[in-house]
């Protein structure tokens, strides 16, 4: 699908938009690694690190690279899982 904007002017609209969210996570990062103890291991890090990592993809599938990351697998079953049946 394309836009009927030109990529400049959506650059232009957007910029100090995504300029503060990679700040704030930036921010988050460092006061992660700046906290005492290690969370290298850890599954959410990991998932942190894989998702800047989709953000230099190119192309124009990394916001549902990035929702499938952080989203559990489908499960036919969930209606019971969660009671709901």
């Amino acid at each position: 699908m394309t836009s009927p904007m030109t990529a400049e002017a959506v650059l232009e609209r957007e910029f100090l938009k995504a300029r503060a969210k990679i700040l704030e996570v930036g921010a988050i990062l460092d006061r992660i690694e700046r906290a005492e103890g290690d969370v290298g291991d850890d599954r959410r890090r990991r998932l942190l690190q894989q998702g800047a990592e989709v953000l230099l993809r190119d192309g124009t599938d990394r916001a549902e690279a990035i929702q499938n990351l952080f989203s559990l697998p489908y499960q036919d079953n969930w209606r019971r899982q969660f009671e709901l049946d």
